[in-house]
Parts: C-alpha cells; sequence; structure tokens
C-alpha cells in the first residue's frame, strides 16, 4: 500500500509516521482486500489536533474519515477507529462489490467550477446575472450503480455525489436529505 503522511504546519516525526501506518495497515486489511493507497493529514485547529485519512480502496471505491482531539496521536486514532466503523458496516457489501465487478470501476474527469456568492445588490436590480467564476478544477464522475453510489458517499462522508448510472449512463445524483434519507435524482427517470 502506498502510504502518505503531511502536517499542516507541524512537524511530524518517524514515530507517529510508522504508527499511522501500522494501525491503517491492520485496521484496513481487516475489511477489505488490498488497499491501494492512503493519505493522512494532520492539522491544528486552535488547541485540537485534527487528523484526515482517505484511502483509495481495490474496489475503486474510498473512504473518508476525520478525527479530533488534544494530543495528535489520539487524533490519529479517533480517524482510524471512525474509518474502521464505516469499513466494518460495509464490509460484506465492500467484499461482494469486488468480486461481482469485473472491471474496474470508470472514472471520467469532468470540470467542476467554484462560483463567487452574491452578497451585494447587483441581483436584486438585474444587473449582473452572469456568476463569477472563483475557481476551475478537475472532479472524477465514476459510473456506479445507485447502491454503489450510496456506498460511496457515504464511505467518503460527504453529503452529496454526482456520478453516472451504470444501467443507462445517465447523470445521477445521491444526496443526504435534511430528514436523515438519502435523495436519489435520476433525470431519465421523469
Amino acid at each position: 500500500m502506498e502510504f502518505q503522511i503531511f502536517g499542516k504546519q507541524i512537524d511530524l516525526g518517524d514515530a507517529l509516521n510508522e504508527h499511522m501506518l501500522d494501525k491503517i495497515t491492520a485496521g484496513v486489511e481487516k475489511y477489505t482486500e488490498n488497499p491501494i493507497s492512503a493519505q493522512v493529514t494532520f492539522s491544528k485547529d486552535r488547541h485540537e489536533f485534527l487528523c484526515d485519512i482517505t484511502v483509495h480502496l481495490s474496489t475503486g471505491l474510498q473512504t473518508k474519515a476525520r478525527g479530533r482531539a488534544n494530543e495528535i496521536y489520539a487524533a490519529g486514532d479517533d480517524a482510524i477507529d471512525r474509518m474502521e466503523k464505516q469499513l466494518r458496516r460495509y464490509k460484506r457489501r465492500l467484499k461482494n462489490h469486488h468480486k461481482e465487478r469485473k472491471d474496474p470501476i470508470e472514472a471520467f474527469a469532468e470540470n467542476s467550477y467554484v462560483i463567487e456568492s452574491s452578497t451585494d445588490d447587483s441581483d436584486e436590480q438585474g444587473n449582473d446575472l452572469q456568476p463569477v467564476i472563483v475557481a476551475e478544477t478537475q472532479t472524477q464522475v465514476q459510473t456506479l450503480s445507485v447502491g454503489e453510489a450510496v456506498m460511496q458517499m457515504e464511505l467518503a462522508e460527504e453529503s452529496m455525489l454526482v456520478f453516472r448510472n451504470s444501467k443507462h449512463g445517465g447523470v445521477n445524483v445521491v444526496h443526504l436529505r435534511d430528514d436523515g434519507n438519502i435523495g436519489w435524482i435520476d433525470p431519465r427517470r421523469s
């Protein structure tokens, strides 16, 4: 497994690097087969340390977890515990997904834009209806079934996921609703 560890304005020692590598490897291999890579980022928020972990699985899916604590080792352990809880919840589905899918998950690079929020009164007067693009990036849009998309959204701890439906190739969206349920938008079904 490829392993990267970063510290945002924090010096990380070799002991922390080895500790995180050992715990992530043990935790991930307990629930999935052949993890590809892991990226760990430590940062500081006031008096707390934050640890963000992203693990790319051989199934093409990825899991993300965030931990926080007053000590750096405790923040890392908290993030690993959260990641293990996610993987434990989906263990059977992840293994079935890997065996049932003959081809790897396809991902297409699509343009993604960040638009400036309007805080002035120019929109109310109707003078400027064109949004201002602040940034342009590339986003990976995966080809998934609806069940796989829901699983990916929950593993990545996202509130929304745009994907290409594997049944018909159209663009779909799954999102977390305010009532706690999952919403699915499929324009081709209407």
